[in-house]
């Protein structure tokens, strides 16, 4: 009988050397698991996809100040509607920026200050997508129409009576080298989470 105890003992004993062990083991081949996948993540968010933070009210009623957004840093070749992050050195205002392109290089836009009109290649642009139609009444220093030219983009806020943008020298026309990327996810507010 006491034989038979001794040997249980020896065998527990013996087992949980091996378990922490195993425990180690584990630990070890999940730290080798996660290493690529953190590299991954890493060259994804450096080179691929950015996290901004939205600075200011310009972009409201879609985007707030405070909004974190997923942007797509892949294409600096951008496409009316599409809402897009400006480095600041881009630009005399010296800070990041988040428009809406609005025109593309070789196309004219037009602003009717009147009626509150935007115009591209002489047709009136229909906003009701992101905007109100007819907001865009006020004028700042640059005069209209106004040509895109090669390599640039003509860009506005969304809050047309507080923006600056492209109707303005401290913005102007946006040189594509500049664009950081496209805005493609707002991440918070949770409750607002999704493509813009």
């Amino acid at each position: 009988m006491n034989h038979n105890t001794d040997m249980g003992t020896s065998d527990l004993q013996e087992t949980a050397p091996n378990s922490k062990s195993n425990f180690t083991m584990n630990c070890f081949e999940w730290v080798e698991a996660l290493i690529p996948a953190l590299i991954v993540i890493m060259i994804l968010f450096t080179f691929l996809f950015r996290v901004i933070t939205v600075n200011g009210p310009s972009m409201i009623p879609n985007l707030q100040n405070g909004y974190k957004v997923l942007v797509s840093c892949t294409d600096n070749h951008p496409t009316r509607g599409d809402v897009v992050v400006v480095d600041g050195d881009g630009i005399k205002l010296h800070e990041v920026i988040v428009k809406r392109v609005i025109a593309t290089e070789g196309q004219t836009v037009d602003i009717d200050f009147q009626t509150g009109t935007v115009s591209v290649d002489g047709v009136a642009l229909d906003e009701s997508a992101y905007i109100k139609n007819g907001i865009t009444k006020n004028q700042y220093d640059l005069k209209f129409p106004q040509t895109v030219p090669a390599g640039h983009v003509f860009v506005l806020g969304d809050n047309r009576t507080i923006s600056d943008d492209s109707r303005s020298s401290d913005v102007g026309m946006i040189d594509r080298r500049y664009i950081i990327g496209k805005v493609e996810i707002i991440i918070t507010p949770t409750s607002k989470f999704g493509k813009i």
